[in-house]
């Protein structure tokens, strides 16, 4: 018996071998990087957020031309008149505040308006203590009305 007649029986050669081994190597590798790209929880999640913002960006565009296009189609439906007596109303309104604030400045006495400057200005500066004063407040008052709701 010689090493040809048992190479025609069954028995692979050491080049079959190597071959045989390059091969399953090349699959455990493939197989290797499906399953990791399968635990690759963050890779996921990033490309899935990627997708739904992207979803969303194109919704939000799709919802701004449509309300674009139903406001262009309301005004071109609204009769000009209806369109300038609107333009009118709004006009006087805008008229009509600036009237009361220039009243109320006028009629508000100097003092005044200079203690309301002063504390505003205070008040602007000094955030945290307001704050926190306020914050206390809440407290107090939301463990005042625990109290009340327990008797």
């Amino acid at each position: 018996m010689n090493d040809e007649a048992q190479n025609t029986m069954g028995t692979p050669t050491p080049e079959e071998l190597r071959e045989q081994v390059e091969r399953t190597r090349d699959e455990l590798g493939q197989t290797v990087e499906t399953l990791a790209a399968k635990a690759d929880v963050k890779a996921q999640v990033k490309d899935k957020t990627g997708a739904v913002k992207e979803q969303a960006a194109s919704a939000s565009a799709q919802i701004r031309e449509k309300t674009a296009q139903a406001a262009q189609l309301i005004k071109d439906r609204t009769p000009d008149a209806v369109q300038e007596k609107t333009a009118q109303v709004a006009a006087q309104a805008r008229e009509r505040a600036a009237q009361a604030k220039r009243y109320a400045a006028e009629k508000t006495p100097d003092p005044l308006l200079e203690k309301a400057d002063r504390a505003a200005t205070v008040a602007r500066s000094n955030r945290t203590p307001l704050i926190a004063g306020g914050a206390v407040l809440i407290a107090l008052l939301l463990i005042r009305r625990s109290w009340r709701r327990n008797r």
